[in-house]
């Protein structure tokens, strides 16, 4: 059973940093393309940024780009999201997903597996 389990959440104020892990179970690990969302309360879920198979293959949400950087290791199965300059905003639970068609994609439903999230608080 394929498995994604993100970690690096927790509360943190404005202005700090913070780096999201997500350890994937899957075999073929470096074959998918892997992405983040967040969802924020009464919000739908949105796209954050996302990796193709090839490390240089990122796309990041417009209205983030600039303070945050997705990068994986294929050798330890795990994408991770760093993400700076943290605004109240940016409370959310993020996701993290992978897409066996290997491609980076902003689109949730191109997505075929899901981890559970990791909450991400923000205060200001």
């Amino acid at each position: 059973q394929v498995q994604l389990v993100e970690s690096g959440g927790g509360l943190v104020q404005a202005g700090d940093s913070l780096r999201l892990s997500c350890a994937a179970s899957l075999r073929t690990f470096s074959n998918y393309a892997m992405g983040w969302f967040r969802q924020a309360p009464g919000k739908d879920r949105e796209f954050v940024a996302t990796i193709g198979r090839r490390v240089d293959h990122t796309h990041y949400a417009a209205s983030l780009k600039g303070r945050i950087t997705i990068s994986r290791e294929n050798d330890k199965k795990t994408v991770y999201l760093e993400m700076n300059s943290l605004r109240p905003e940016d409370t959310a639970i993020y996701y993290c997903a992978a897409d066996s068609a290997g491609l980076p994609t902003t689109r949730v439903y191109d997505y075929d597996h899901w981890g559970q999230g990791t909450l991400v608080t923000v205060s200001s």
